[in-house]
């Protein structure tokens, strides 16, 4: 078994969720609608909390959907929900020594957009419920690929010998 750990900087998860709302809520703006400046305020120190509070909670479900790998002890007896700024997200794994390190590549990236989504999503499910469709589609295709491409390693394939 070899330890891993995915790392997700925090500021660039941000990076990426302010474009994007940058990019819906312009997009908003162009077709007449009314709150495109809503939208684009995701940035803005206390909607930020709560885009960081979905983060929290996307990385925790990363963790859960990965759990075959990401098996921990459990550390803590006591939990706490007060609000913290993580400035990085690591999820640690222990995989076979053989494990693909382009399956690790691929996971990094789907659990990224993943996060990004999922913040995404929720922060237009208040501002703009229609477009919050989309990015939670969005999110389940990323989490569905997560587990397609997770599933996919857990065993072996033995292909039989045909002699056609």
């Amino acid at each position: 078994m070899a330890a891993v750990a995915l790392e997700f900087n925090s500021e660039e998860l941000l990076y990426d969720v302010k474009n994007y709302v940058y990019i819906e809520g312009c997009v908003m703006g162009e077709k007449g609608e009314r709150g495109g400046q809503m939208v684009q305020d995701a940035a803005e120190d206390g909607n930020l909390d709560r885009i960081m509070r979905v983060m929290d909670l996307s990385v925790a479900k990363c963790r859960e959907i990965l759990y075959p790998y990401a098996c921990q002890p459990m550390r803590e007896a006591t939990l706490s929900n007060r609000q913290r700024r993580e400035d990085r997200y690591a999820i640690e794994l222990e995989v076979p020594a053989d494990f693909s390190q382009s399956t690790l590549e691929l996971l990094e990236r789907l659990i990224h957009e993943y996060i990004v989504s999922m913040a995404v999503a929720d922060w237009l499910s208040i501002t703009n419920e229609v477009k919050a469709q989309v990015w939670e589609m969005k999110a389940r295709e990323a989490e569905r690929e997560i587990c397609g491409n997770l599933h996919t390693r857990i065993w072996r394939t033995r292909r039989r010998v045909h002699p056609f």
